[in-house]
């Protein structure tokens, strides 16, 4: 299998994609950051999404629903600064969206994708939504990934873009995307907003399917601050422009371009951990020898999301305790008497528990190793051959500045 990751690369990487994002005012008028994005393909795509298994839901997503059920799409219009969630007339305001967005792009407007990202609960105002549609028609380019990616940023300190190629039935394929997420973040399809573009040809069946894997071992296993949002989306657009014949069954190429979407997703749900609101670490919990693949995963995700193991992370405090409590209460079946718990970061790696019982350690060497900002939870369970990764941040003291005064 082969993967190239392309150096600057975005949604607009594939064949067929331009996009662009403006500061249209959403946010506020006072304010110089872009809160509008359009990503267009010059074809009708087949597309495919996933969202947020929250009860309370933005009404985006049930517009975006309902426009992918005939699997095909071929915009995207998103903001930023009001999620559009919890309003009287947010079902009709997110369809607005796509009729201006539709009569912009002169697409149909059933074929757009639409989302918006902030604030829960305010109005969302359409007039500079309007307006900024207006400006971004005629401006979109094979080079405004990079706006696109900048629109719709909330509190995220950094962009998340991304593009790789592939060979599938031997033509070059292009995969690429964009993503937003910092805080209201957590395990349950926890990618905030994400949108994915691809010049591979692939059936819409075969698109959603291969979402669906590549989210559970990747975005599905982030966790900021246990929060799962209203708006979370998860959308992909294939334009076919690659040439490989229609992967319409779960084959050989299907395998290759879910492991290759898969690896991208994994390397993207490091980079939304470590941009957590006020985090100053990535955690990377390790989980080995569980007996099957859900007890990995919930033991890797009850670590990661335990408030005390965050908070121990921020202070570099290697509390081997907080790593046995989380696991003990997560649910899964394990021996707690063949626990072994590490702490590995690049200064070094450090055994601090083993057979489910707290050693002594040298204090010194383990703080070194727990100051760097990119640490991993090494857990070796004696259940079996299951592994699993979850990702996730410290919790420090300007996640609760950030969120006191989110709207203010």
């Amino acid at each position: 299998m082969e993967i190239k990751y392309i150096e600057n690369g975005s949604v607009t990487s594939a064949k067929g994609f331009t996009a662009n994002g403006i500061c249209a005012g959403v946010k506020a008028s006072n304010t110089t950051k872009k809160d509008l994005a359009l990503i267009y393909c010059d074809k009708v795509c087949n597309s495919a999404a996933i969202f947020t298994k929250n009860l309370v839901k933005s009404d985006t997503i049930y517009v975006t629903k309902k426009h992918l059920e005939n699997g095909t799409a071929q915009a995207v219009v998103v903001n930023s600064g009001n999620a559009n969630a919890c309003n009287p007339d947010g079902y009709e305001k997110a369809e607005k969206m796509c009729s201006l967005a539709a009569d912009a792009l002169g697409v149909d407007e059933n074929d757009v994708i639409v989302a918006s990202t902030g604030v829960i609960g305010q109005p969302l105002p359409i007039e500079p939504i309007a307006s900024g549609i207006e400006k971004l028609k005629g401006t979109l380019s094979k080079d405004g990934g990079i706006s696109a990616a900048e629109a719709i940023m909330t509190t995220d300190t950094v962009k998340k873009q991304w593009a790789v190629e592939t060979v599938l039935d031997g033509k070059k394929v292009t995969i690429g995307g964009i993503a937003k997420g910092s805080g209201m973040i957590h395990i349950n399809m926890g990618t905030t907003l994400s949108f994915v573009t691809t010049d591979a040809a692939i059936s819409s069946e075969m698109l959603k399917s291969a979402l669906i894997e590549a989210a559970d071992v990747s975005y599905n296993m982030v966790s900021v601050d246990g929060d799962t949002s209203t708006n979370d989306t998860l959308a992909i657009m294939a334009s076919g422009y690659a040439g490989n014949k229609e992967i319409t069954e779960k084959n050989d190429d299907y395998k290759i371009f879910t492991a290759v979407l898969t690896d991208a997703f994994k390397k993207v749900a490091k980079k939304l951990a470590k941009d957590g609101e006020g985090a100053t670490k990535l955690l990377i919990c390790k989980v080995d020898g569980a007996k099957d693949d859900k007890s990995a995963k919930i033991i890797s995700k009850s670590i990661i999301c335990s408030s005390l193991v965050k908070a121990a992370m921020f202070g570099a405090d290697a509390n081997c305790g907080r790593i046995l409590c989380a696991i003990g209460y997560s649910g899964a079946e394990t021996d707690v008497k063949k626990i072994d718990v590490s702490y590995k970061s690049a200064k070094g790696e450090i055994l601090v528990c083993k057979d489910g019982n707290g050693l002594v350690f040298d204090e010194d060497k383990a703080k070194e190793i727990l100051l760097e900002d990119e640490i991993e939870i090494l857990v070796k369970l004696g259940d079996g051959n299951a592994s699993a990764e979850a990702y996730g941040c410290d919790l420090t003291y300007d996640y609760v500045k950030i969120n006191g005064d989110y709207r203010t």
